[in-house]
């Protein structure tokens, strides 16, 4: 997934890679560099709560989501602006 086709977009928060396809695919990722088993499941729960909240603005297709040690330190608000942006900025919304 990581070669052909896919958009890349970094954040401060999150990696974005994105690849259109006709159906919906997501994954959130979150490594030990996050923290501990609590730190690394809050984060894949912020991103999906982004995901699932913007479901409807969202082309079909592929997507990954890569937390970074950043992610936890910042509100609910905060990244939920970066997350539009970079949607945007990927050529994911519809």
């Amino acid at each position: 997934m990581y070669k052909h086709g896919t958009k890349t977009c970094h954040t401060p928060y999150f990696v974005l890679f994105f690849k259109k396809s006709t159906e919906y695919k997501v994954g959130f990722v979150a490594s030990k560099k996050i923290g501990n088993a609590v730190h690394r499941n809050r984060a894949k729960r912020l991103m999906r709560a982004h995901f699932i909240e913007n479901i409807d603005l969202l082309s079909s297709g592929s997507y990954v989501l890569v937390a970074k040690p950043d992610l936890l330190k910042q509100d609910y608000v905060e990244t939920k602006k970066t997350y539009l942006q970079t949607l945007k900025k990927c050529s994911a919304l519809t």
